[in-house]
């Protein structure tokens, strides 16, 4: 559950920089927005990880 609220926490962090980026035009924050959501897709792929782990060892009885 921890990667979860990270992933929240990413999430909510990016709300400024959404903002300023779109409204504003700021290309600094679009730049900022890249950043996290390479961090997201990381985060992502280690969940998708645990995941599959979780179900391959109810499959096997572990």
């Amino acid at each position: 559950m921890e990667k979860f609220t990270n992933l929240q926490g990413i999430l909510d962090g990016m709300k400024t920089d959404i903002e300023k980026f779109y409204e504003k035009s700021q290309n600094a924050a679009g730049t900022r927005l890249r950043k996290e959501l390479n961090n997201l897709r990381k985060l992502a792929a280690e969940i998708r990880k645990d995941i599959q782990e979780v179900r391959n060892s109810r499959k096997t009885g572990s």
